[in-house]
């Protein structure tokens, strides 16, 4: 099984980025899926997670609204759209993949991971 997350860069305050996370390897409509972010020096955390049909999204509180979580079964990709990104958001970027086909906010409900794209939001 592999998870490559790619899409990450640099941008302002302000802007908007989409990441991407390519699955192999794997059933890949049976699984959901999830992003989670780490900041340097910080715990990594729950950022959007989808089901894996796609109809049922969760996200973490401070990024509701400006963030969308999607995924294209067809070409076993998750999506993360991120807008109005904010400095302190500034974190490399997992996706994460679980069997059981839920939504969860948890790190070990999650058997795998991709390898993380970096994000930087400057002020």
């Amino acid at each position: 099984v592999q998870l490559q997350a790619f899409g990450g860069g640099l941008v302002h305050a302000g802007a908007s980025l989409r990441v991407s996370c390519a699955a192999s390897g794997l059933t890949f409509p049976t699984y959901a899926m999830a992003w989670f972010r780490q900041a340097p020096g910080k715990e990594r955390e729950f950022v959007a997670g989808i089901s894996r049909s796609g109809t049922f999204t969760l996200y973490e509180d401070s990024v509701k609204g400006r963030f969308t979580i999607s995924r294209d079964n067809a070409k076993n990709t998750v999506f993360l759209q991120m807008d109005s990104l904010k400095p302190e958001e500034t974190a490399t970027y997992f996706c994460a993949g679980n069997k059981r086909g839920q939504a969860l906010r948890g790190r070990s409900d999650y058997e795998y991971w991709g390898q993380g794209t970096l994000v930087t939001v400057s002020s």
